[in-house]
Parts: structure tokens; C-alpha cells; sequence
């Protein structure tokens, strides 16, 4: 395809294409590789195109190497119009009533144990024509993932405060102190201030809820233990035979035994919650697709978890 600009010669789609995935990568032979050509093919198509428009989009004496003042403006430029040309066969897919093709999904571990098996069931049912793949990750690893294609989307805690992505809420979910039995505060109203000084069981370095629960309560409580375990499940068996106490989210509560249910202490003034997004790059144009696994989650999370618009509205990109 081939985009006719008055004064210049013809430029193509994939000349678009090609300068994206180089800014992308900021290296020729990783963006060739992804575009599915070889380094003199991307590199050739660049200057051609550079050639055409008269400038220099990149400067190569960079390592790596970086888009020039002038190009930074037409990259931002390329980007939008194929995001525009792609919305035309998103025209056309929501038309015929087709769907095809594959959706990788990411998801956060706090989140997966919850949300994942349910998912996989109910997005077949409605979209049994998409080939789904879903991968638990932390935030950290999905983040580059996002913003090298090599996930569609993910779900994760919000907000992320990275300007390329697009954050859709779907949820909020809750904190819960859960307690060992004998503990002598287990039924002490909480609140962030009177928060247990000692043995707080939390997740290891590299988990997004261990950051939330620091940002919650650290400002108020000096920590004098703090101990390490990889997953909710792990963290309520430690404390069950180690005492203590540790926060978990809410969808972990109906996995406790009605025991364990008795050790649960809501947090109040304020409560500690946290939003849940499906978090996209602002270039996604899969309209339909993003409305389906929105439906899927809203029959699996509970409604009064559910952000409000997301239950009035589908989503519009």
C-alpha cells in the first residue's frame, strides 16, 4: 500500500512500519528481525524513504542509535496514521463478524491464581475462533512486554504512569489483615496507623503487591521483622504455623478455610485498595476483541468489585 504526499514520492505502509520498529529497537538487525526481513532490506527502505522526504530520521553516528529532532515528528506522525489505517480492518472485522488470529494476554501473579482459569473458560465459550495465550508475570517484565508486542495486553495494578500505555480500570480490590489465631491483636479494629509493628509476612522483591503494601502502611510503621514468601498462599501457611500477620487481596478470600475466615480483619480509615486495568499500548486498535475480554472478566469478578463505567459502557479507543 502507498501513501501519495504532494512534492514527494510515493512512500509505503511498510516504509511506516519499518522506521516504528527501528525507534522501537533503536538497533537494524533486532528490528529487522521483527519486521520478518533482513538489516539491508529495513536499512535500504529507511533511507529510501529519507531520501524521499529529504531529511535524516535517524542518526546513526548514536549508538544505539536515535531519531533526529525532525524525526521524532515523523515518527509521532507514522505512528498515527497506521494506527488509523489499522482501525479500517477493525471496521471490518466488527461488519462481517469475524474474529481470528491469536491474543496474548499477560497477567500479574497476585492476580492470576484468581482470574486466570475462570478467563481461559469463559473466553472460549464467547471467542473460540482466537487462539488465546496467557503468561504470568511481574509488572516490571510485562511492562517490556507491552512495549515490544510480545503481549497484546495485560492485566496488572494501576496506574503505571507510562505515557505509550492505555490503563481501562475493570476493578478495585481490597486489603485484608489476616492474623495467626493466637494473636493478641487479631481482633483490634486497624487502621494504617495501628498496624502491628512486628512479623509482617510479605511477598519477595519483584512482586507489585509488596510495593502497594510498603506505600500503604510503611510511612507509619517502623519495621523492626519484615519476612519473604513468593506467593498468598505461602504467605497465609507461614503465618497459620509462624503467628504474625500478613495482608492479602480479596479475591484470596473465598480459597480460605472458614477457620483461616475467622482471622481476617477488614482495614478501615482509610481502606487500603488497590485498582486492577487492563493496560494496553495507545496504538491497539482491536476494538471488539478488548470489549470481549471485558466482557469475559466482568463474569468472573464480583460486581461490587466492578468499576462503574465498566458496567455501563463498552470501551471506545
Amino acid at each position: 500500500m502507498y501513501i501519495c504526499i504532494d512534492n514527494i514520492n510515493i512512500m509505503t505502509l511498510q516504509q511506516l512500519e519499518y522506521i516504528l520498529a527501528l525507534n522501537k529497537y533503536r538497533h537494524f538487525v533486532t528490528a529487522s528481525k521483527r519486521c520478518g526481513v533482513t538489516q539491508p532490506t529495513l536499512s535500504t527502505m529507511i533511507q529510501k524513504l529519507e531520501s524521499e522526504l529529504n531529511i535524516e530520521i535517524f542518526d546513526r553516528s548514536k549508538h544505539p542509535v536515535a531519531p533526529t529532532s525532525i524525526g521524532e515528528k515523523v515518527i509521532e506522525q507514522a505512528e498515527r496514521a497506521l494506527t488509523e489505517i489499522r482501525k479500517i480492518g477493525e471496521i471490518v472485522l466488527n461488519e462481517t463478524d469475524t474474529l481470528s488470529g491469536s491474543l496474548h494476554i499477560g497477567v500479574i501473579p497476585t492476580l492470576a491464581t484468581y482470574l486466570v482459569p475462570r478467563f481461559i473458560q469463559v473466553f472460549s465459550e464467547k471467542c473460540d475462533s482466537v487462539k488465546l495465550t496467557m503468561s504470568e508475570m511481574n509488572t516490571a517484565t510485562l511492562i517490556e512486554a507491552l512495549k515490544k508486542d510480545s503481549v497484546d495486553m495485560f492485566i496488572a495494578a494501576t496506574p503505571l504512569d507510562q505515557p505509550d500505555f492505555l490503563e481501562i480500570p475493570l476493578f478495585y480490590e481490597r486489603f485484608y489483615a489476616y492474623f495467626s489465631a493466637d494473636h493478641p491483636l487479631k481482633d483490634v479494629p486497624l487502621h494504617p496507623e495501628n498496624m502491628p509493628q512486628e512479623k509482617l509476612w510479605v511477598l519477595e522483591e519483584g512482586h507489585c503487591l509488596r510495593d502497594q503494601v510498603f506505600n500503604f502502611c510503611s510511612a507509619s510503621i517502623p519495621y523492626t521483622h519484615v519476612f519473604e514468601a513468593g506467593s498468598i498462599e505461602t504467605l497465609v501457611r507461614i503465618v497459620d504455623i509462624n503467628g504474625g500477620y500478613t495482608l492479602i487481596p480479596e479475591l484470596h478470600l473465598p480459597l480460605l478455610t472458614d477457620g483461616q475466615r475467622q482471622n481476617v480483619r477488614e482495614i478501615n480509615n482509610p481502606p487500603a485498595i488497590r485498582e486492577v486495568s487492563i493496560v494496553i499500548h495507545k496504538n491497539f486498535v482491536k476494538e471488539r476483541l478488548l470489549n470481549i475480554v471485558g466482557e469475559a472478566f466482568k463474569t468472573i469478578i464480583p460486581e461490587g468489585m466492578l468499576n462503574e463505567r465498566l458496567k455501563k459502557f463498552t470501551i471506545r479507543l
